[in-house]
């Protein structure tokens, strides 16, 4: 049997596990805020440099270290906030393939638990 819709903060109705069109929205609205206020790629660290350093990383770390899965992307395990020692320490970095770079580990840092290995 399905499950019943639920009301919103706005009061109309949706659907059991969908969100309401207003919270759609006011997280675009945030999002983009926040982006607005970001600096970019490049100011962050994310260099050509980077780009070598990071496909270097790869070719010797070629799996995802949670799955196992080809890597696609080198993480920082503590973010390295704009702090350059941090940010080219190797021994911070670790392969991950975009799946859990983009899901288990963005979660992780929202949440603020510890930044250990995924």
């Amino acid at each position: 049997m399905p499950r019943p819709p639920h009301v919103c903060t706005c009061g109309r109705i949706a659907p059991h596990g969908k969100r309401c069109q207003c919270q759609i929205e006011s997280t675009r609205v945030r999002n983009r805020r926040h982006d607005a206020r970001r600096p970019s790629a490049r100011q962050r660290g994310y260099t050509t440099d980077w780009q070598k350093a990071r496909a270097e990383y790869l070719m010797f770390h070629p799996e995802c270290v949670v799955c196992g899965a080809p890597a696609t992307v080198v993480d920082h395990i503590t973010p390295h906030r704009g702090n350059k020692e941090l940010f080219w320490d190797w021994r911070n970095w670790q392969s991950l393939c975009a799946h859990h770079h983009n899901s288990a580990k963005q979660r992780q840092e929202r949440a603020q638990v510890g930044y250990c290995s995924v």
